[in-house]
């Protein structure tokens, strides 16, 4: 169930003083290291430390002399060299794909405006969004007329909205309003508004009979937003599912009490196959390859895999002196 990868024919003394100089932080050696051998007219080095000093390129950012030493490696190699990549700076995170959660809790009235202009940015920007409205403890006439405006807004900007606990808030309106008599429109119109996310349409058809009579007004029409809502939050629950199956290494993982590395042993705990993205990974120490050895030793011991997945080739040459690829599966990044 162990992948041992093979990095070339460049294993031994180089390969291993060039691991640990980047492991330790110092580029510079660890890149006169490389060159000393690739620059020798009769070497004989593999692909491997080849592919360690053009990823020390890409994660340092020297684009001049990656390109300068790719046509080599072609040549060499016979092959499409690996494409240019900047690495030296943290790549800007992903949006997340799972909607964010806004809870109104508390009294809903006229001074939350400005937390209601803010949950419209963090709709528009994020194309979808679920409001809890189930810790509201009180609404004015006020609130209702800014939430209600709200989901127009919303539904204006093409976000997709999922409600949470709206029949909580419908029932505590229905308790404020009294058929035939002409007061708080907005709670109203916010109660049908809720109701089309509940999928009540019984029931909502009846209110709109009450609110015809009562305002002497057509009600809303209704429309089947509960359908909408559902493939919000199912489309929200599989991405979430979908990042909680891998695990993720970023920037760099130095000294013996980093966190992340222990998180991995809880995050691996209830899982036989455990999947790391190494691809946002610029560097490991030596201490800290220390400790994931004996976390993946102990994984492995429970009959766990553990994949490391885009490992730059650096990092993959340490993890190989450290014996890591003995405890888990190492694929190095394209």
């Amino acid at each position: 169930m162990v992948e041992v990868q093979e990095v070339g024919a460049g294993i031994g003394a180089i390969f291993e003083e060039a691991a640990v100089l980047y492991a330790n932080d110092n580029m510079v050696e660890a890149e006169r290291v490389l060159n000393s051998v690739l620059d020798d007219a009769g070497n004989t080095a593999g692909e491997g430390l080849w592919m360690m000093l053009l990823d020390l390129y890409r994660l340092t950012g020297q684009r001049e002399r990656f390109e300068s030493r790719v046509l080599d490696y072609a040549t060499r190699f016979e092959r499409s060299p690996p494409p240019w990549e900047d690495l030296s700076s943290q790549p800007e995170r992903r949006r997340t794909d799972t909607a964010p959660l806004i809870n109104l809790s508390g009294s809903l009235s006229g001074q939350a405006a400005p937390q209601f202009q803010q949950i419209c940015v963090i709709g528009r920007k994020s194309g979808s969004i679920r409001i809890d409205l189930g810790r509201l403890r009180s609404v004015d006439e006020t609130g209702c007329s800014l939430l209600r405006k709200t989901l127009v807004q919303l539904l204006a900007d093409r976000v997709k909205v999922s409600m949470l606990n709206s029949s909580q808030l419908v029932n505590m309106l229905a308790g404020q309003v009294t058929a035939g008599k002409p007061e708080g429109r907005d709670a109203w119109l916010l109660m049908l508004e809720l109701l089309q996310y509940t999928g009540e349409h019984e029931r909502f058809e009846n209110l709109a009979v009450d609110y015809a009579i009562t305002f002497e007004e057509s009600p809303p029409s209704w429309e089947f937003k509960v359908q909408q809502q559902a493939v919000a939050v199912a489309s929200a629950l599989e991405n979430g599912r979908q990042h909680e199956d891998s695990f993720r290494f970023e920037g760099e993982l130095t000294g013996s009490s980093n966190e992340i590395i222990r998180k991995l042993a809880a995050f691996a705990s209830p899982r036989q196959l455990v999947t790391v993205d190494c691809s946002r990974l610029r560097r490991i120490d030596f201490v800290g390859a220390g400790t994931l050895f004996n976390v993946l030793a102990t994984l492995q011991s429970q009959g766990k895999l553990v994949n490391l997945q885009n490992v730059n080739a650096m990092v993959g040459a340490l993890l190989r002196v450290m014996s890591v690829d003995q405890v888990a599966q190492v694929t190095l990044r394209p």
